[in-house]
């Protein structure tokens, strides 16, 4: 059997884990809710990303974790930064210079990378939920609606209207103050999409290729139309942008872990 690798992404929201084998591929891959046991869910996650591959634990060679948590995973036999595992992650599916935008749960980043892959710079949107998926799911609660409609319903909007809070809690409120004038939650589901992407406008300077990833593009592809007619060009967004995290982690596990073995002698 190829050699197997696997790679954890513990986020304050979402923890990923994805199964490569030792060309790449991905095998297997699961995503579950965080909370506040780190380790729990990271082991959930690790478990059904192997069962999704059909491969038993003792199979795997290595795991390498990342993410907000990633010193909690306590079978976990490296760690990398997020950042190193997004730029790995990305430029594993997307080669050439290209700009990161990583809208997560509770953060976004934006990541410049060179045409090797190497990073040049990067920018952190931590100091507010604004900007990422718990703002969309405080944005659904007002509206009463689950987060899983949230996008069917901003789909059926007929007036662009623009949010101007620059905080979740402030937005929660005036959102509650339009329900109460008589606007549309359809028209208030799409201004708080609107609102994501305005936030990431106000991160950094956009130009060249850009590649969108995290649990906010992975469930609202309306996030990545409004930055494509903000940014005048075609997003990309690569395969399971919620796991590319995870999947940089696998791949950080391979190139260091499983490189050294494959000089071994059989």
């Amino acid at each position: 059997m190829d050699r197997i690798f696997a790679g954890i992404d513990s986020g304050t929201w979402t923890t990923k884990a994805v199964v490569i084998d030792d060309e790449a591929n991905l095998l297997g891959s699961l995503v579950e809710r965080t909370a506040a046991d780190l380790a729990g869910a990271a082991t959930r996650a690790f478990e059904g990303a192997l069962q999704a591959a059909g491969i038993e634990r003792e199979a795997c060679g290595a795991v390498w974790a990342t993410g907000f948590g990633r010193a909690n995973i306590p079978f976990a036999d490296g760690t990398r930064t997020e950042l190193d595992c997004h730029a790995r992650g990305v430029h594993h599916h997307v080669k050439g210079a290209v700009t990161i935008v990583d809208i997560g749960g509770q953060d976004a980043k934006v990541i410049r990378l060179d045409d090797r892959g190497r990073r040049l710079s990067h920018k952190m949107n931590r100091k507010c939920a604004a900007g990422t998926g718990s703002f969309l799911e405080e944005m659904a609660l007002r509206l009463g609606v689950p987060i899983e409609g949230f996008h069917d319903l901003a789909a059926g909007f007929t007036e662009e209207l623009e949010l101007g809070s620059f905080c979740t809690v402030f937005t929660g409120t005036e959102v509650l103050t339009s329900i109460r004038q008589g606007k549309n939650p359809a028209d208030l589901a799409r201004a708080s999409y609107r609102s994501i992407v305005r936030r990431v406008l106000e991160m950094d300077v956009f130009e060249g290729a850009v590649v969108a990833t995290g649990g906010v593009v992975a469930h609202h592809p309306v996030v990545v139309e409004m930055m494509e007619e903000a940014f005048g060009g075609t997003v990309v967004v690569p395969p399971h942008p919620q796991e590319v995290g995870a999947f940089g982690a696998a791949l950080a596990c391979l190139h260091e872990i499983g490189s050294v073995r494959k000089g071994d002698a059989p």
